[in-house]
This record gives structure tokens, sequence and C-alpha cells, in this order.
């Protein structure tokens, strides 16, 4: 057994603390010891593991302001993380002894954790470079992220082992961080499927107010404009134009997703897409959700025809895997992680971002009910093959084996190195 610490910013409900969470839940399943450490963690807004007791969870500088006057919110993630490393650093790894330290989101945390003693190894899993994320800006937005853009690969490059979720990350983080020579590995997330097998789904009317007899499509997405959730909304009204009367009576959508009501983007958005879904005369073809809970979610995906995906350059998605692992097809843009996940015409459709391409997916599978049953039982073999849990704990527990004997043969160099 050995100790693995994981530094996360916030542990709210996203995909990447799905994915840190389901890796945690990797390792404990191999026996080993886990804890959390993290900026912020609210309770009420959280998956249920770190609430649980499933794992220790420290919250180190949630008094740190996430922005100045609603500005410099990159700058503050990275004082706050900067700051959890550091007190890690002096406080926990001395007294934890980890032999993991596992690191996501932002980078600038390493050089401050290896300011500890100690042979641990720190692994960084990239989700995608965040000088990447960030909004285009004028002089000023330029000035503010060039140091920070630096930082972010000087800083990723000073971990012992970086990670990426898919072909598509790896490419875009090789291009970004150019001085970077190392390849990262990929290592595909993966679905907690023990959790799934031990939830019992609700009928979708103990969820939200939607008959079982109506064709539901289903979207699981943060409440984010990048998310490009409007395009769901926009492809529901141009559907309503490609078939008959009798089928659009049948047609509903939900729209789940995380909300945080202390993001102001997520307060924003959701009110631009229940004005978008009156100014398209879809009140009643909607229903909206906020942060679902576990079981709300594992009921939706139950219950659902298919699943809608509409984010484009995805790095990964989990959600598509969850969809997949109940037999749902998955109609999704063509590009990022989903071309990896999602093989067209086999388990879904690739579409282009735009209402049309999307309707005339969405009308294939509501006038053809044995091809949604196709394409959903191929997605649930492609699941198991390649996507499984165990592949994903396998795939952790080789990395780990390999950074403990980097750990051993450098404990015999300096070994020797003493007794000369």
């Amino acid at each position: 057994m050995v100790k693995i610490l994981f530094l996360h910013p916030d542990l709210g409900i996203g995909g990447a603390e799905r994915l840190v969470l389901d890796a945690a839940l990797a390792f404990k399943s191999k026996g080993h010891e886990v804890a959390f450490y993290t900026n912020h963690h609210d309770p009420s807004h959280c998956f249920a593991e770190t609430k649980d007791g499933t794992f220790p969870v420290t919250v180190i500088g949630d008094w740190i302001p996430r922005s100045i006057f609603g500005r410099f919110k990159a700058a503050c993630a990275y004082a706050r993380m900067m700051f959890a490393a550091v007190y890690l650093a002096w406080y926990v790894i001395p007294a934890e002894e980890p032999t993991i330290i596992f690191c996501d989101l932002i980078s600038l945390c390493i050089p401050f954790l290896k300011l500890a003693r100690g042979p641990f190894r720190v692994v960084f899993y990239c989700h995608h470079p965040d000088k990447l994320l960030t909004s285009e800006g004028g002089l000023l937005k330029k000035v503010y992220r060039a140091p920070l853009n630096w930082l972010e690969e000087f800083t990723t490059a000073r971990a012992d082992k970086v990670l990426v979720n898919s072909k598509y990350t790896a490419r875009v983080y090789q291009d970004a961080f150019q001085k970077i020579k190392d390849v990262p590995d990929i290592c595909y997330p993966s679905i907690n499927t023990e959790f799934f097998k031990r939830t019992v789904p609700k009928s979708l009317k103990e969820i939200v107010p939607v008959g079982s007899d109506k064709f539901t499509f289903l979207s699981i997405n943060r409440y984010e404009r990048k998310k490009n959730l409007k395009l769901a909304l926009q492809s529901l009204a141009e559907l309503k134009n490609i078939i008959d009367d009798s089928d659009w009576d049948r047609v509903h959508l939900i729209m789940a997703g995380g909300f945080d009501p202390i993001n102001l983007e997520n307060i924003e958005h959701f009110m631009e897409l229940t004005d978008l879904a009156s100014e398209l005369d879809l009140v009643d073809k909607v229903t909206f959700m906020k942060s679902p809970k576990d079981v709300e979610k594992v009921s939706l995906l139950y219950n659902c025809k298919a699943l809608i995906y509409t984010p484009s350059n995805e790095h990964f998605g989990i959600v598509p895997l969850e969809a997949m692992y109940y037999s749902k097809p998955v109609i999704a843009v063509n590009s990022g992680g989903p071309t990896e996940t999602i093989v067209n015409d086999v388990t879904g459709f690739l579409c282009e971002p735009n209402c049309q391409s999307f309707a005339d997916a969405m009308s294939m599978l509501i006038v053809n009910p044995e091809l949604c049953e196709r394409l959903g039982e191929a997605g649930r073999k492609r699941f198991e093959t390649k996507f499984s849990f165990e592949a994903f704990t396998n795939q952790l527990d080789g990395i780990l084996t390999r950074e403990r004997q980097l750990i051993s043969e450098a404990r015999a160099i300096e070994y020797e190195r003493k007794h000369k």
C-alpha cells in the first residue's frame, strides 16, 4: 500500500472533478490510501464521494478571493493553488510521506510541491492547456496573460509525469508547449461503473414531469457558454420542421448540468438558455435541471432515448461514456475527444456544429427505433472493450508501478552516492 495525495482547485461538479475522483477510486480499489486537498469544497455542490467519507477532504486557502472586482480570475486561481502547494510542502508531505502527488488543471503548484524533501513523484493530469481556454482580449489582456502562459509551460515541465485524456489533447499539448520535449502519456478517463451498477434508477416521472412515452433527448453539461448548449435548443427547433406532427408531439429535451450558485456565468447562461427556449417557442418541450444529484443523473441516462453532446473541441467528454454505458446513442460534434469515443453511424453520430446537422441525426433516431437500439448496443460494447473502469484502473496502477520503480532507483543512487 502507498499513499497518494490529490490536489485539485475546486471539488465541485464537472468533468475534471469526476476524473480525479475516479482516479482516486481506481487507486483505492488497489488498496492504496488516498486523500484530497483543495481550495474549495461545498458539500451542497459536489460529488457524493467527497462528502460521504469515501475520501478525506482538506480545504486550504479558500479565503483567497476568486477574482478582484470580477477580473484577474486566472491570477487568483494561481495564487490559491500556490498557497495550497506551499502548505502541502511545509506541513503535509513531510508528515504523510506520499509516494504520488496527483494534481491537475493548474500546473503552478508543481514547483512549490517540490519544495518538500522526500522521494515522491508529481503526476500532472493535463485536461487541456489553460492558455488555450482563455477568451481573446485586447492589449491589456495579452500583457496580463503573457506571464501566466509562460509560467504554465515552465511549471508543467517540472512534473515527473504528465498525463492527457485523449490523442486530441496530446496533439494540442505538444503544439501549445513546444519547449517541452517529453511526450505525455494518454490515459483515457472512464466512469465508476460500480456506482452505476449499484444505483437503482428511478422512473423518469419521479425526476422530471415527463412521461415515459416521450422520445426524450438528454443534454448534460455545465451551464457554461463554451459548452454551446444553445445548439441543443436550436436543433430542437429545427427538428420541428423536418418530422411530422405526431412524432413532434412525442419529443422532449432535458437539459441538465452543473450549476454553481456563486458562479456568475452559470447564473447568466442559465437565464440566456431559458430566454432562448421561450423565443423559440420550446417552453413546453424543454425541462431544465440544475446540478442533478447522482441518482437523478443515473435515472436520466437510463430513461432517455439518446444523448445530445454539443461542445466543440471538447478535450475528452465523460458524459458520452456514461450514455454508452447505458446503451444510448450519442449525437456529438465531430471534433475533439468525442471523435475517439464515438464511431459515426456505429455508436452514434458525429455532426457539424450546426442545428441542421444535429436535427437530421435526431430525426433519424425518432423515425427508426431499431437504429436507435442498434447504435446504443454498439456503444455499450465499445465502452466495455476500450473505456471500462477496469482498463482505467490498470493503466493508472501501471503508471504508479513505474513511478515507484523510479523512486526506488533514485533512492539506490542516493544511497550509493552517500556511501562512496
